[in-house]
């Protein structure tokens, strides 16, 4: 089997952009692959401040992939900081790549235009990245297609690496996903939770109702555009059709429809979250950890050798 990579960084309750941009892509794909989860908490570090905080957001996204649908036994559900070997693999490659190649992060700038402070870690991210997927002799990383310049540096890291020291690593292929490229919020944007403009994935129907209500609409048309991308990621396109038409200026019933419609999917799932314990999450975590780093250790430890590390 050709092994599959992912990850999601913890930060904060998960929304409805999260489910389908990445949980439902991962779901619906890892049981054909050797699948590997990665939690990203250190890359949360870059951001996230506040130790109580950060662990209890590792607490949730681990409930998230469970919830979900994701089985333990059959991927390996990781946390990054319990396997060191990516920041020693993403040292070697800062040591390899120049500062103008990491100048030119759509990511580091984004987040720095939108107010985010421009620390070292943030600058570096794209080569703790590379280590992430390059350690596990990566196949294929579903991404967003705003996404696809993290396959990109992971691929001219490991080329680097492979042209300096001889062929080691994998250069790994993206799986763009194209039916669900951007989640839109609710404002029109992109659905992140440093716009506001958010669907909660495991929020309550009435949290979910507020959130549908405050949906940016054109009053100028017939059907509220931005209702209808989002429903879109729901229901087929025919049967969409068919129900904007008829209700058609009708806003409040076509959001009331879309209420109903993300109550449906969320709910059994928001029940399933609500019976995983921490043990179950630390027990996750635990054997998950231990797989990944067996197998990053080996890696790494070739790695050393071909560098000159080993003595």
């Amino acid at each position: 089997m050709k092994r599959l990579f992912t990850g999601l960084q913890p930060s904060g309750a998960l929304h409805i952009g999260n489910y389908f941009g990445a949980l439902k892509p991962f779901a619906d794909t890892y049981a054909t692959y050797e699948s590997y989860l990665m939690v990203a908490d250190l890359h949360a570090l870059t951001s996230q401040k506040n130790p109580s905080t950060l662990r209890a957001d590792i607490f949730g996204v681990v409930r998230s992939y469970l919830a979900a649908g994701i089985d333990p036994q059959k991927s390996v559900i990781f946390q990054q900081s319990q396997v060191q070997e990516h920041t020693e693999m993403a040292w070697i490659f800062e040591c390899l790549v120049t500062v103008p190649f990491l100048e030119l992060s759509h990511a580091y700038k984004d987040k720095v235009a939108k107010g985010m402070e421009a620390n070292a870690g943030l600058f570096n991210y794209p080569m703790l990245m590379a280590a992430d997927i390059l350690l596990y002799d990566t196949d294929v990383v579903p991404v967003g297609a705003d996404q696809r310049q993290h396959i990109e540096y992971a691929r001219e890291a490991a080329a680097k690496f492979n042209n300096a020291y001889g062929e080691t690593l994998k250069e790994p292929q993206g799986i763009i996903s194209d039916t669900v490229a951007t989640v839109p919020g609710t404002d029109g944007k992109k659905m992140s939770k440093s716009y506001g403009n958010t669907i909660p994935l495991f929020g309550s129907k009435d949290e979910i109702t507020k959130a549908v209500m405050s949906i940016v609409t054109d009053s100028a048309g017939d059907r509220p555009e931005n209702v209808f991308k989002i429903h879109s990621l729901l229901k087929d396109t025919a049967s969409l059709e068919a129900l904007y038409e008829s209700n058609k200026g009708k806003y409040k019933a076509l959001k009331d429809a879309l209420i109903d419609d993300i109550e449906a999917l969320v709910s059994p799932m928001r029940e399933k979250y609500q019976t995983i314990s921490d043990e179950d999450v630390r027990r996750t975590l635990k054997e998950g950890s231990e797989k990944a780093r067996h197998y990053a250790a080996a890696k790494m430890a070739t790695v050393r050798e071909k560098v000159g590390l080993s003595l």
